[in-house]
């Protein structure tokens, strides 16, 4: 069985089960066929995960608490309910783990949380007489860490999003936007459509025997041009002139 840290969600969830040292915890009667059998909360997942689990009385112990669970009222105060998520607990540790060690920048809290909310949802429509019904919530569970792992991997973080569109939006007026010392600046001016410039501009390496042919003036050793189909549209206007102060 493997312990979480104190201010994990399933550790809280833990707490909530066993409660603190010398309390009273709850127990579970099941029926494995010979008989009821009352089994304390470690006896219940001993059933399920140990080393001689029996079968039978794994059943057993996932179709008791179970029933019970969905037995609760609506305003009761979640005691059934919280159990069956403390038995599902540590079917979800080995993939949990190996989200982690996958992903590092997926929170453990909010991953717990997913599969906590997983189980509950899945309780709701679970049938406590469906065989290895157990096993579905648990499985619920660990589909629903997955896809939360995977969609919080492709989210990019902003740390102010305020600040990002304030920058973003920001316009600087032509002769106050900062030129580098050298090179070149190459000038495209849209032709008057409401949708601006739609084209894809081709730029290719000028050989060096044509330096300076198309723009009258000798160019750094990379010269490009753009270029576009002789029977298209107009394109708009493209002006090549030295960086820096303005000639």
């Amino acid at each position: 069985m493997t312990s979480t840290g104190p201010g994990s969600v399933f550790a809280r969830i833990d707490r909530g089960v066993l409660g603190p040292p010398g309390a009273k915890r709850p127990s579970l009667t099941v029926y494995d066929g010979s008989g009821a059998v009352l089994l304390s909360p470690e006896e219940s997942r001993t059933a399920l995960y140990g080393p001689r689990r029996d079968m039978r009385l794994g059943t057993a112990v996932w179709r008791q608490a179970i029933t019970e669970a969905r037995r609760e009222p609506r305003d009761g105060d979640g005691t059934g309910r919280l159990f069956v998520v403390w038995l599902a607990l540590p079917g979800l540790y080995r993939n949990l783990h190996r989200i982690l060690r996958l992903w590092g920048r997926v929170d453990r809290a909010d991953l717990e949380a997913e599969a906590v909310l997983a189980v509950l949802a899945a309780l709701d429509t679970a049938d406590p007489d469906a065989p290895d019904t157990g096993g579905c919530l648990v499985k619920e569970a660990v589909n629903q860490m997955w896809a939360y792992a995977k969609r919080v991997t492709r989210e990019i973080p902003v740390v102010d999003i305020g600040a990002f569109a304030e920058t973003r939006n920001a316009t600087v007026p032509q002769e106050e936007r900062p030129r580098p010392p050298e090179g070149w600046e190459v000038h495209i001016t849209p032709p008057p459509r409401p949708e601006g410039l739609y084209a894809t501009l081709r730029f290719a390496e000028q050989r060096p025997r044509q330096r300076g042919r198309r723009t009258g003036t000798p160019l750094p050793d990379l010269v490009f041009r753009a270029r576009r189909h002789e029977e298209a549209d107009l394109i708009g206007t493209l002006v090549l002139r030295p960086a820096g102060p303005r000639r």
